[in-house]
């Protein structure tokens, strides 16, 4: 489904502030497969979603996504094939339409679009639909502005969008973390059930290790803009935190070209 294929990314080339993002990553992601991507700041998490995404485009190495090579696709052309939930909850919807003017954009994703009207009865009871197993009561607010909800709610509202239109990959960057923990876990659990309920291609980054571990998979840890680690079937069921952190800790004191070799599976 997805295949990334030796990719590199260097930014500020040739200046004193160089620095490469990414060096030469490779990733096979099967249809349905979720995997959870940890590492510290700077490693290349988001940029390799910036890279899926089209937002920027590898200097080296290629992207397909279904067999599409999507390479050199602008990141207009690829949102009919990713759609992707940003940390910032205010970032996945428009604040001055509203919830079903939100919705309604993200359902005629990718579809022909006529001429008629854009909301009617039978789209609005979709909609609720839609809505009703987010408990957040939006369904009965369909005509709120999103721009008037809560944070927890707007990444609600953003999951939902970015799930609707059954995209070939979803792509999650740390969109729990700017939620207080009891919605941070609402959201983790609605993530679960679209990806499952829908079978959907997922990468996610998170700096949330419990997550990391409970949803998806899959792991990878990046480090130093390559992947470093990887964890699947029973020996990601078995993983600890403290595994984990010692993986980092690890990598901190020094790790040989080797490492990058390094992979765990069941």
């Amino acid at each position: 489904m997805l295949d990334i294929e030796a990719v590199t990314k260097t930014f500020f080339r040739g200046t004193v502030n160089e620095r490469v993002a990414l060096s030469d990553v490779s990733l096979h992601l099967d249809e349905g497969d979720f995997v959870t991507v940890i590492g510290s700041n700077g490693a290349g998490k988001s940029t390799l979603l910036n890279i899926v995404s089209g937002r920027y485009q590898a200097d080296i190495g290629r992207i397909t996504i279904g067999g599409r090579d999507t390479t050199r696709m602008p990141d207009w052309r690829t949102a009919r094939l990713v759609s992707r939930v940003f940390q910032d909850p205010m970032a996945g919807t428009a604040p001055h339409l509203t919830i079903e003017e939100n919705l309604s954009l993200a359902y005629s994703r990718g579809r022909a679009r006529g001429f008629g009207p854009a909301l009617t009865r039978r789209r609005r009871k979709l909609l609720r639909e839609v809505l009703a197993p987010l408990e957040q009561g939006l369904e009965d607010r369909l005509t709120t502005k999103a721009g008037l909800l809560s944070g927890g709610q707007r990444q609600a509202l953003s999951l939902t969008m970015a799930t609707f239109s059954n995209p070939r990959v979803l792509l999650l960057d740390e969109h729990t973390a700017a939620l207080d923990p009891a919605r941070a876990a609402l959201i983790a659990r609605l993530t679960d059930e679209a990806v499952a309920r829908q079978g959907l291609t997922t990468l996610m980054v998170t700096h949330n290790m419990e997550q990391a571990l409970s949803m998806g998979n899959r792991l990878i840890m990046m480090h130093e803009g390559r992947i470093v680690f990887e964890l699947s079937g029973r020996a990601k069921e078995e993983a600890t935190i403290e595994s984990l952190l010692a993986e980092f800790e690890h990598l901190r004191g020094g790790v040989g070209p080797g490492m990058s070799d390094r992979t765990l599976l069941a």
